[in-house]
């Protein structure tokens, strides 16, 4: 069946965000009185489960500390979640962050194809219109036809739900989309919604499993910084553009 929709994870995948929500995890603790440090080894763990909420949950639970048997502890989490979110859109606004290579032009290159576009997400709605806002322009949310982020399912990935659920959205089946991902969660997430995916590795995420993508590469490359085949079989080509997506993903 013929390509019809690109279907994107946003952290790590459109751009290098992970250590932007580490600092302002960080920043968010100290405001809150915790003691909490989430260095680079710690975050690389504690990424292993999606959700920045269920994170911090995860991260008081497995240390068994006192906070995490409190009555309040998960309005607590909610508190400390939504003050993390502003200092994360504040540090974006302010221009820290650029898209990953590739990804603004064959953003451009799908549109132009008539392609459809679509966010799959385990992040809130708030930190992808944080990311897309000052990198793609005031109304980038508006070319995406479907974004599912945050809490709009039950279950975040691996569980394929937000993939399901943005495939109802966008009455596709998976043979006519192909997802984008940077995570081992990632990929069994597209993988579970019977999705091909195209991994583009990320800080945090370069030694992960990426068994049973499409292909493994760099990033998606630009006409003069051509991508790094890391794993799989992959169409001729120096970058990642609609027709190298055809070739990919309809053989």
């Amino acid at each position: 069946m013929a390509l019809q929709a690109l279907l994107f994870d946003v952290d790590g995948t459109l751009a290098e965000t992970e250590e932007v929500h580490r600092r302002a995890f960080n920043e968010a603790f100290r405001a809150f009185g915790l003691d909490w440090v989430w260095d680079r080894a710690l975050y690389a763990e504690l990424l292993k489960v999606t959700g920045g909420r269920e994170r911090m949950r995860h991260f008081a639970e497995t240390r068994e500390l006192p906070i995490a048997a409190d009555s309040g502890f998960p309005d607590l989490v909610q508190r400390i979640h939504q003050d993390k979110t502003r200092r994360y859109g504040r540090i974006l606004a302010g221009g820290e962050v650029s898209l990953n290579p590739g990804v603004e032009r064959l953003i451009g290159d799908a549109r132009k194809a008539g392609l459809r576009l679509a966010i799959a997400t385990t992040t809130t709605p708030e930190n992808v219109e944080a990311l897309l806002a000052p990198t793609l322009g005031e109304d980038a949310m508006d070319w995406f036809d479907v974004v599912g982020a945050g809490d709009c399912v039950p279950e975040k990935k691996p569980a394929p739900d937000i993939y399901d659920w943005v495939m109802r959205e966008l009455g596709l089946p998976p043979q006519c989309c192909v997802a984008f991902e940077d995570s081992a969660n990632g990929v069994r997430s597209a993988l579970a919604a019977e999705l091909p995916v195209l991994v583009t590795p990320g800080l945090y995420t370069r030694d992960d499993d990426f068994s049973g993508a499409k292909a493994v590469i760099s990033h998606l490359g630009e006409p003069d910084w051509p991508f790094e085949v890391l794993a799989g079989e992959v169409p001729d080509g120096r970058y990642v553009d609609v027709g190298w997506l055809r070739r990919l993903v309809e053989g």
